[in-house]
Formats: C-alpha cells, structure tokens, sequence
C-alpha cells in the first residue's frame, strides 16, 4: 500500500477472525515500533507481546470482553526517567504515541487489524503482566485478522462516538495565527 492507502485504511477493529499472526508479520510491526523517534534518542519504549490464550482470556475479563478471542494483544509501556519534559509536559507518553503510531499503521499495512485502547486498569493489567512499579502502561492494542463482519461492538462504538466521522482540514489547521 501507498502510505496515504494505510492512513485512511487504518480503523480501530473489534472483531477479529481466529487466524493466527505469522511471526514475520509481528516481527515487522515490532520492528516499526522500535524505528520510531524518541526524546533524545532515548527509546523508552517496551512492548510486552501477549499470544498466552490463557492470559488473553484473563486480560479481556479485566480490559474489554471482545478481546477474547483475539491472537495477540501488545502493551505499549515506558519508564518515565528514561524519557524527559519540557514546561510540564512529559514526553514518554509522546515517544509511545509515535512508537504505537508506527506499530498501528504497520500492522495495517500488512492486512492486520489493531484497535489503540488506553481505557484500562492500569494497577490491575500491571500486574497481569508483571510490569515493574516504576514502569508506565500506556497503551494497549489487539493485532489480528479482522473477521469478516463488523461486530456489534465496533457497531456501537460508531453509532455512539462517531469515530469514523472526521472534522473538515479548514477546521483543524490555522495559518499563521489561530
């Protein structure tokens, strides 16, 4: 795909086919996420990839249920120290946003769905997956074959957020002065 192909294919998938990831297509994703830029150079990024059905299964009773029967899902986490700030704005939560960016938009390229969540219990998925205490959470996605049919999750969301709608250019950009 052309990279304007992926931006505007990439949509937040709830309902995923029980087909498995090929290894070479997750390694390319993680390697997206590991390319990306960071504060200073300073990678804070760390992924915890979950495949454990049993652990999924336990993730989804705590997160959302429609993640149960998805392959993989990826914690997006990072260490504050290891980033910096500047006027009160930290940039770990910037590096892991562009990190997991690269990571949606590659899994997109590659016919793969992912959905970026980060409504969640921190405290309870921390220890889920043995994260250190001083180590941030801040993002979490499924990756897999999306199914078919939109589920009645997906559904919902759009009804009720209108998440594919979006604001026109002339709304967001300002030339010069707001």
């Amino acid at each position: 795909m052309q990279f304007m192909d992926v931006v505007t294919a990439r949509k937040s998938v709830r309902s995923y086919s029980n087909q498995e990831v090929e290894e070479e297509k997750l390694n390319k994703i993680l390697e997206a996420a590991r390319l990306a830029p960071s504060w200073a150079n300073k990678q804070c990024c760390n992924y915890i990839v979950v495949k454990d059905k049993a652990k999924i299964e336990k993730m989804a009773g705590v997160l959302k249920s429609w993640l149960k029967p998805v392959p993989i899902i990826v914690a997006a986490c990072a260490d504050p120290k290891d980033s910096g700030s500047r006027n009160g704005m930290d940039y770990f939560l910037v590096d892991v946003g562009i990190s997991m960016q690269q990571l949606v938009l590659a899994a997109t390229d590659l016919g793969l769905g992912t959905c970026w969540i980060g409504a969640f219990d921190e405290a309870k998925t921390k220890k889920m997956l043995d994260v250190p205490e001083n180590v941030k959470i801040v993002a979490l996605t499924p990756i897999g074959y999306p199914a078919d049919k939109e589920g009645f999750g997906s559904k919902l969301v759009k009804t009720l957020v209108g998440s594919e709608k979006r604001k026109p250019l002339k709304e967001m950009v300002h030339w010069n002065i707001w």
